[in-house]
């Protein structure tokens, strides 16, 4: 097959990274608890905060929907229990004609963690009180045709505290940035095939940020029926928009699609391991302790005849899939920004970008590393022989195979020592769970480990520090020895083991040639040679 870095380098017509799928929350901040939502009962005017009150507006915004959409010619409908609400909102794009408008008003019961209230009992004065609690409530799903983002959806809650959801796609942003600027594409479903200017199209996506987003959604906040009025929002009540769920895209369009698609079969074969711990690590750039949440594993989706690749970290994940048998396509979904210590307000959305692009990178460079560990003669008797540099500093030899020698190397793929650099304590640290037949291995035997991977090539020291940082060359062999050791000389030493009480393929046929060259030699009655 071809080798991993010709393919990209070459077969790869288009890479282009963009934000794909946005999904936002809206919220007062001045509304979230039930002293806050009392306040705000009062500011309209209303002495006694009932629920009675919040009852009638709940029955004044559903008349005000059902009038917007008289007014305006728009259908209401109520989405069926099950229904992909997708699948109703196609059929009315592929009927819309304009360039923008509301393309439909959709009811859903759906559960909300909403404001409830009751009376206080504590008290000779009539008072009211108010928690959250999870209820069923109507949602009315305002699904628009933009003409800055094309297909989107705004969802509003009936009750308070009035929450809203957003959805935008980042790829429709941009084809429509792309007609504007008079530049022609073609698309690639909710991506890029071709396109007439790459570098202009990748400035172009990099552009989309939170300026555009809020520009969006307060053009209709200002057009659509609203829980807020004027009064309202010059007294501070105000929306504000967080990240619920955000998808990082980057598409490489192969020239030749068989080519890309048997590399991309190649590496799933090769990564069903990239979920594990150590793995993952070395994707997410984010350090795994037995007290980190979540499941680490590698999934395979056979869809159809389309495979994807998944890999987990909390609540996020990375997939990698053949869009459209064109294109691979490696997507980082965000479900939780505080995962990687980033605040939720859109106002970071710019700091998620740069974290979802850097793991898709990440992920496809480890990749790279083990579809094309490829070490000539010379550099292989350079790390199984001892050496000498060119100023006669001599390292030991790295004998494959040797329990330290693994342990080391199996330890440096760890991603967590490759970003910011590691320590001789924090590698010992991993040596030691490794090693733990060797409890006398300790800070000196570390040091002579780390002199002879340093001048061996696999580690440099970051200048003015103790800390170290994994070249390319020694990732390569570091990950090339573990697998080679874990898929290739463990298996068949344990295949050829005379006390495994169970026999094994390759077992029985060096049986067989054993006992087929006896009975060569029996039937030519060889004599022993005279002496």
């Amino acid at each position: 097959m071809t080798d991993i870095n010709e393919i990209l380098k070459e077969q790869v017509t288009l890479d282009i990274e963009c934000m794909d799928r946005i999904y936002l929350n809206g919220y007062i901040p001045t509304m979230q608890m039930g002293g806050q939502l009392v306040k705000f009962i009062q500011h309209r005017g209303y002495e006694i905060p009932s629920p009675v009150i919040l009852r009638q507006w709940t029955d004044a915004y559903k008349k005000a929907v059902e009038a917007f959409a008289l007014a305006q010619g728009i259908e209401m409908i109520h989405f069926e229990k099950g229904a992909r609400k997708e699948d109703v909102a196609t059929k009315y794009r592929a009927e819309f004609e304009g360039e923008e408008g509301v393309l439909f008003i959709g009811i859903a019961q759906e559960r909300a963690y909403a404001f409830q209230g009751r009376k206080k009992t504590k008290q000779k004065l009539v008072g009211f009180e108010y928690s959250r609690q999870s209820v069923f409530v109507n949602h009315y799903y305002f699904y628009l045709q933009d003409k800055e983002f094309g297909p989107a959806f705004i969802k509003v809650c009936s009750y308070a505290p009035y929450a809203v959801k957003i959805c935008l796609n980042g790829h429709e942003w941009a084809k429509r940035q792309a007609r504007k600027q008079g530049l022609s594409f073609e698309a690639l479903d909710n991506g890029f095939l071709s396109c007439e200017d790459p570098a202009k199209r990748q400035e172009t996506c990099d552009q989309l940020g939170p300026e555009q987003i809020q520009a969006f959604f307060e053009k209709w906040q200002a057009q659509l029926p609203w829980r807020l009025q004027p009064e309202d929002q010059q007294a501070g009540y105000r929306y504000r928009l967080s990240v619920w769920q955000v998808e990082f895209s980057r598409t490489q369009v192969f020239a030749d699609p068989a080519q890309g698609r048997q590399w991309f079969e190649a590496v799933i074969r090769d990564n069903l391991d990239v979920g594990r711990p150590d793995r993952i690590q070395l994707v997410f750039e984010r350090r795994i302790t037995k007290a980190t949440p979540g499941y680490f594993r590698t999934q395979v989706v056979q869809d159809g005849v389309n495979p994807s690749l998944h890999a987990y970290y909390k609540k996020c994940h990375v997939k990698q899939y053949f869009k459209e048998l064109r294109a691979l396509r490696t997507e980082t979904t965000i479900n939780n920004s505080r995962d990687f210590g980033i605040g939720k307000d859109i106002s970071n959305l710019s700091f998620l970008q740069h974290v979802g692009r850097q793991i898709n990178r990440r992920l496809l460079d480890a990749q790279q590393i083990s579809f094309n560990c490829v070490l000539s003669e010379q550099s292989l008797a350079r790390i199984v022989q001892p050496t000498v540099t060119d100023d006669g500093q001599r390292a030991s030899a790295l004998r494959l195979g040797q329990p330290r020698v693994m342990a080391i190397l199996n330890a440096l793929t760890s991603f967590v020592h490759i970003p910011h650099g590691f320590t001789n304590q924090t590698l010992r640290h991993q040596m030691a769970d490794l090693l733990g037949s060797e409890p006398t291995y300790g800070p000196a035997q570390m040091s002579y480990d780390l002199r002879r991977l340093r001048l061996k090539g696999f580690i440099w020291r970051i200048p003015n520090s103790y800390r170290y940082q994994l070249t390319t060359y020694g990732r390569q062999v570091a990950l090339l020895f573990s697998k080679v050791a874990a898929r290739v000389f463990r298996p068949a030493l344990a295949a050829l083991d005379p006390v495994q009480p169970l026999s094994t393929p390759v077992a029985e046929a060096l049986q067989q040639l054993e006992q087929a060259l006896a009975d060569l030699v029996n039937e030519a009655h060889l004599q022993p040679a005279l002496a």
